[in-house]
């Protein structure tokens, strides 16, 4: 492990345990905000380019600032009366349960009980041309369906602004 990789890591690691336990929804988002930069990081120390700069591009840019936008447009200016229940242990039986689900899937998965030979070089450059050729049209209809998810989404909140 390089140092560059270990500190990447535990800003990333202490960040997202920021994003989880900090009381202020503001300073939740922003600490998830540093929490993808440090994945993509992570990503581009791993030499998966092309992952990283999604990773950028969409959580980081995109899904960070759609949070955030979220946060301070729903942000009620009502102080609220009533208690927060606290209750960690049942968000760390789900955490434990999450990660032994994908621990014995991909421990019982084909791949990882094949021994790791030698890959192929995969370039941005072959992803692309295989996302515009091969896969256009299952691309494009990705689009369309997110596409139509955020007007479904837009529609819906309109009505439900409406009718208060």
């Amino acid at each position: 492990m390089t140092l560059p990789f270990a500190i990447i890591a535990g800003l990333t690691v202490g960040s997202a345990i920021a994003a989880v336990s900090l009381r202020n929804l503001v300073h939740c988002a922003l600490s998830l905000v540093l929490t993808f930069a440090g994945l993509a990081g992570l990503y581009l120390q791993l030499n998966a380019e092309f992952i990283g700069f999604t990773q950028i591009l969409v959580y980081v840019g995109a899904v960070s600032i759609l949070i955030v936008f979220a946060i301070l447009f729903t942000r009620s200016t009502e102080p609220k009366d009533e208690p927060s229940t606290v209750t960690p242990w049942i968000g760390v039986a789900v955490a434990i349960g999450t990660f032994l689900t994908m621990a014995v899937s991909i421990l019982g998965s084909p791949v990882s009980r094949r021994a790791a030979g030698p890959m192929g070089e995969v370039s941005v450059k072959t992803l692309g041309q295989k996302l515009m050729t091969d896969y256009v049209l299952p691309l494009e209809v990705m689009a369309l369906l997110l596409t139509a998810a955020m007007l479904g989404a837009v529609i819906i909140a309109m009505r439900e602004k409406e009718a208060k």
